[in-house]
């Protein structure tokens, strides 16, 4: 009888246990994330990044992420791969789009893809592609985009996923002007790939903070060494003195619950250096 009663209380406290983990799938967490000074307090690019979507186990409405995000000034507008695993998934898309688009980002929006968008192949990848071009999203596949911010270049330089093999560095950097690089890229495992290429800042996901990070995210090994034996695996760092960021993801992957880790989106205020040091620089 005792066994029963502690087998029982066991299975209750598993049972609430998994529900405050999936309950933390709903909690997003803006991260606001300050990277360089300004001399005049006025240079900052404001880059809002989303990534690791996964709408088939997304617990964030589009609503609920417009309404976290419409006080916020925002610049740019970063997706950094992985939207979904399956055909159907494509049309609750644009939702999320929508909601974005409904931000008024100053210089638009920009997006590259994870190993998991390429699971679709053919017609039906090439329809992804196409929902995000239709909502005005920038598509960037191993290539570059420059914009001109306060009179100072830009380059927003898209690094297919490196997960999948599809990375180009040297075909992304072909069209680099000399200005400020900002990467996006989704498998950060990259970046020790990228000594002879130069960046401001990298903005990439994949990892999802760990997801189920206890007591530690042993499952992230298979997915990257270099950096998560550095547990570098979510948030801020740096290599060799150049700047990244590993964002935790809004969706879920396998399961939907998260344990150590909730949602993400972030907010990066990128300093770009003023026009008059920008000319001395030249």
């Amino acid at each position: 009888m005792t066994f029963f009663f502690v087998f029982l209380a066991i299975l209750l406290l598993l049972a609430l246990a998994i529900r405050k983990a999936h309950r933390n799938t709903y909690e997003a967490v803006l991260h606001k994330v300050q990277v360089g000074r300004s001399e005049d307090g006025d240079g900052a690019l404001r880059i809002l990044q989303l990534s690791d979507l996964h709408l088939e186990k997304l617990s964030i409405t589009p609503d609920d992420l417009y309404e976290k995000l419409k006080e916020e000034a925002i610049d740019l507008i970063a997706l950094t791969g992985d939207f979904l695993d399956r055909e159907e998934s494509i049309a609750k898309l644009s939702p999320y789009l929508a909601a974005l688009n409904a931000l008024k980002p100053t210089y638009g929006m920009y997006a590259v893809f994870g190993n998991h968008d390429y699971v679709l192949q053919g017609e039906p990848f090439a329809r992804l592609k196409a929902t995000l071009e239709a909502h005005g999203c920038v598509v960037l596949q191993n290539e570059t985009k420059t914009i001109t911010v306060n009179g100072q270049t830009v380059n927003i330089i898209g690094i297919d996923d490196f997960y999948t093999g599809r990375s180009d560095i040297k075909k992304a950097y072909a069209g680099v002007k000399d200005g400020i690089n900002l990467v996006l890229t989704h498998d950060p495992d990259i970046v020790p790939h990228m000594k002879d290429y130069h960046f401001d800042y990298l903005l990439s996901g994949h990892f999802h903070g760990g997801q189920i990070h206890w007591p530690k995210p042993y499952h992230l090994a298979k997915m990257s060494k270099t950096l998560t034996e550095r547990n570098m695996i979510k948030g801020y760092h740096e290599w060799e003195g150049k700047p990244f960021y590993i964002n935790e993801g809004l969706g879920q992957t396998g399961v939907n619950i998260r344990i150590g880790s909730k949602p993400e989106v972030t907010l990066h205020l990128l300093a770009l250096p003023s026009r008059r040091e920008a000319v001395k620089a030249v």
